[in-house]
């Protein structure tokens, strides 16, 4: 059930702030260039907020399909995005749990969480911390993304707009 990673824990809940996790190593000194850029897509760019880089990171190319469900093309679009995420969730982060790559490809644990400020699926703003947990692929052409795909948990994301018990109601039965 919980774990050091869970963001339920009862402490996280008392103080309305997710659970902290153990990020992966991103000193840049420590990735490779692909694994670099997608430490600075989300610690640069969207923690910070700066869609000013976005050139500097993101292919003109760009096709992204985002954990929230939006099909995007071109930096224009994508830019747009992450102005309207960040302004619904204040103090949004991304916290990188681990990075695995193979050639043009990095693929990313993640955790996205902030404080709800503005409508998310139909819910009106809960001014408490949401978040979710996703996967996503990126491509890489000529040392920029190319495309980004991002599977995240929207049920578990929903569950918590609305502070319903969002939880899978699957229990181990202990057989082989």
């Amino acid at each position: 059930m919980g774990s050091s990673n869970d963001p339920t824990s009862a402490a996280a809940k008392a103080a309305n702030k997710p659970t902290p996790v153990v990020e992966t190593d991103l000193n840049p000194a420590n990735l490779s260039p692909q694994k670099n850029v997608v430490r600075r897509f989300y610690k640069d760019m969207w923690d910070k907020h700066d869609t000013s880089i976005v050139p500097d990171l993101i292919h003109p190319d760009f096709t992204f399909r985002g954990s929230l469900g939006p099909v995007l093309v071109g930096h224009a679009e994508f830019a747009s995005y992450v102005r309207w995420l960040t302004g619904v969730l204040d103090s949004y982060t991304s916290d990188i749990l681990d990075l695995v790559e193979e050639g043009s490809k990095v693929v990313g644990k993640l955790r996205f969480h902030g404080i709800q400020k503005g409508h998310l699926f139909g819910q009106p703003p809960t001014e408490e911390w949401v978040w979710w947990i996703a996967a996503a692929i990126f491509t890489f052409e000529d040392g920029k993304i190319k495309d980004l795909w991002v599977l995240g948990d929207v049920y578990g994301l929903v569950g918590r707009l609305k502070k319903s018990d969002s939880e899978i109601e699957f229990v181990a039965d202990g057989a082989v």
